[in-house]
């Protein structure tokens, strides 16, 4: 192997020889890559075994991570998966410049093959999604990750610091590490704001207890500071707004509980450090739980072309990339690979579509109206087919090609009338990006071959309610004849660069969508005590869907008062989108805050509560009862629990009308 190849193994003889058998797929899948139009980062390959597979996805596809039980927990039930439910792990890429992906040794050519095109498709999200832009700004976050494992090894082997304390501390942190503000780019904290607060109330009680005279008071201390300490009824309240960050927020104000001294001290400095840690860890994974479906979609769309369409797949290895392709698709729940891709091309041939529908209606004769009854579109699609020259590229039509041809590489053609490429095996090389656009025309494959006569009569007249020029062709022929092959991928970059899962499925997911792929809603019903589906409506599925991904599927909560009844306790809002929390998980997650406040800590949130009376009658007419929304204040002091109702003008704030999913940072929208 070359000093310079992308591609990396022990010195072991097996694993050499496959990092020698996969330079070629790695080299020509990068240039395939580049030649359908995507920008990836360069991308680092290891040979790795199972053993060193399952690690590093239980370390999130980073060699080296902080000690901590939660990755061996993830490493056995990885292991475990393969055992006895047949899982695979083909493939684990991790967000960095270059990027690295690990190919485990003793999987099928087939395989290596399909991690190796996805992995392209993912290097190139991670590079020009802008939410990966704004979270990662280390230039080497596996270094980074390391650096950081390092220091918390060095505090759990501290002889002054007991390791079951370090763990249990960031057990705490852990438990809030989707607490961020996502939507903003990390930032680390001003020291100046990491000032130590003062318990004003505890030092008023200690000067107490030293019955100083009102003369030695003057003399120490200024009056504006004794103002201070002085009862009013106007109680200090901050943050100014509710603050997302809760770790940020914690990190600055936060302390920690003694319990012998029975009060609030501050954090020791490893706690602080460590706080800070897996805060800038929380925003560097933050944008891969933020584009799960887009990145995995995108992945999946790119390699799907690559293996199969350019046969990057041979013949003898597609039924084991098929088969492989068709579980990770078909895996039930939620899937991100299936939904993704399932969106990716619904909008390639949405834009695809219109642009030939706007063309069409500029034909003599063609209206909005007597568009279905007018248009051949057996004759559309005809027209819009590659023609053999592109669909079919052999080197028997080599002399025939013209070289000035802007769908031809002339370098490639060049190249390949001296004998230097196989277009046997790597037919796309004779192409330029103009040419692959019309290789892969969305429309002209046979599953879309009935896209363009879908399109419904209101999309018509919205398109053609701003044409001016209606008449400006006087066939079809014509019509097509200047069509725009690169319009739906170059579509897809465009909303690749900006959005995120959220924004993406609130602007892409239609009720033609909806149809075409058989969605629909279901809930739990209060009155048989089961589940039924409820909607087919795309309103309904896209907020069901947008549910589950904003703030990465967990309940918002913010910081709504550090100085909470005036008595530095910490409050906390929940923002109430229709549905309820947990009322278990809250409490054990506000056991976790009071370790990082020290201080007692309130949860405000709105519960559903359903009258056994109205839940009866509902059960006997088989429909649902309404539910009352109830505002209520749950609160932990470090020893127990007490909840109370509170009044609905206390939380009414909290409960949206509807649920804003417009998640793009502001300056994006200008």
């Amino acid at each position: 192997m070359s000093d310079d190849t992308p591609i990396t193994a022990p010195e072991d003889i097996e694993m050499q020889r496959e990092a020698e058998r996969l330079e070629e797929p790695v080299r020509e899948a990068a240039a395939l890559a580049k030649k359908l139009g995507l920008n990836p980062f360069p991308v680092n390959y290891w040979i790795v075994d199972y053993d060193e597979m399952n690690e590093l996805i239980a370390y999130g596809g980073f060699q080296q991570r902080y000690p901590h039980w939660r990755w061996g927990m993830t490493y056995d039930r990885q292991q475990k998966q393969g055992q006895f439910l047949g899982g695979k792990a083909f493939e684990i890429v991790n967000n960095d410049n270059p990027a690295h992906a690990f190919l485990q040794i003793s999987n099928a050519l087939a395989d290596q093959k399909a991690v190796i095109t996805h992995v392209e498709a993912h290097s190139d999200f991670f590079a020009n999604n802008k939410w990966f832009g704004m979270f990662s700004d280390d230039p080497d976050a596996a270094a980074q990750l390391a650096r950081h494992g390092e220091t918390i090894q060095e505090y759990m082997q501290d002889p002054e610091i007991e390791r079951a304390e370090v763990e249990k501390w960031i057990d705490h942190i852990l438990c809030l590490e989707d607490n961020i503000d996502q939507h903003k780019p990390y930032a680390p904290l001003d020291p100046d704001d990491d000032a130590p607060e003062v318990d004003t109330e505890e030092l008023s009680d200690e000067l107490g207890d030293l019955q100083l005279s009102e003369e030695v008071r003057q003399e120490v201390f200024d009056e504006e500071w004794l103002d201070a300490q002085r009862d009013d009824d106007d109680a200090t309240t901050f943050p100014d707004e509710p603050q997302r960050d809760i770790l940020a927020f914690l990190r600055t104000h936060g302390m920690q509980y003694d319990t012998d001294a029975e009060k609030a001290i501050e954090m020791k400095e490893w706690q602080k450090e460590i706080l800070e840690i897996l805060r800038t860890e929380a925003y560097y994974f933050a944008p891969q739980k933020m584009t799960k479906v887009m990145n995995e979609g995108w992945a999946s769309y790119w390699e799907s072309l690559m293996m199969a369409d350019e046969n990057f797949a041979a013949s003898d290895e597609f039924i084991t990339y098929a088969d492989h392709m068709s579980k990770v698709l078909g895996s039930g729940g939620l899937n991100p690979y299936s939904l993704g891709l399932q969106l990716w091309k619904f909008v390639e041939n949405t834009t695809n579509r219109r642009h030939v529908v706007e063309e069409l209606l500029c034909v003599d004769g063609i209206t909005w109206r007597n568009f279905h009854d007018t248009v051949d579109f057996e004759a559309v699609l005809a027209e819009l087919e590659p023609d053999p020259m592109v669909a079919s590229i052999g080197s028997d039509s080599l002399d025939a090609i013209d070289a000035d041809d802007p769908r031809v590489d002339a370098e490639a053609l060049e190249a390949a009338r001296n004998g230097e490429i196989d277009l046997q095996q790597y037919p796309w090389k004779l192409l330029s990006y103009e040419g692959m656009c019309k290789r892969h025309y969305s429309l002209t494959k046979p599953e879309n071959r009935g896209f363009v006569s879908r399109i419904s009569m209101g999309e018509l007249e919205q398109i053609s309610r701003y044409m001016f020029d209606d008449s400006k062709y006087d066939s079809i022929e014509a019509a097509l004849s200047g069509i725009d092959y690169a319009a739906g991928w170059d579509r897809m970059r465009e909303i690749r660069e900006s959005h995120n899962d959220v924004t993406f499925l609130d602007e892409f997911l239609t009720q033609e969508f909806v149809d075409e792929h058989n969605y629909f809603t279901y809930e739990y019903m209060q009155s048989s005590g089961d589940y039924r589906a409820t909607s087919t409506d795309y309103l309904d599925v896209k907020k069901k869907l947008m549910l589950q991904f904003t703030n990465f599927g967990k309940p918002t909560i913010v910081v709504s008062d550090g100085n909470y009844r005036n008595r530095n306790e910490l409050l906390l809002e929940h923002q109430y989108n229709g549905v309820a929390l947990d009322i278990g998980q809250a409490k054990d997650t506000l056991q976790r805050v009071f370790e990082l406040w020290g201080r007692p800590v309130a949860l405000r949130t709105i519960s559903k509560e359903y009258d056994d009376h109205d839940l009866e009658v509902a059960r006997r007419r088989d429909r649902e009862p309404e539910p009352k929304e109830q505002g209520i204040e749950i609160r932990y002091d470090g020893r127990e629990f007490t909840r109370e109702d509170v009044e609905w003008s206390e939380v009414e704030h909290l409960a949206a009308t509807d649920v804003d999913y417009d998640t793009k940072p502001e300056e994006w929208l200008a």
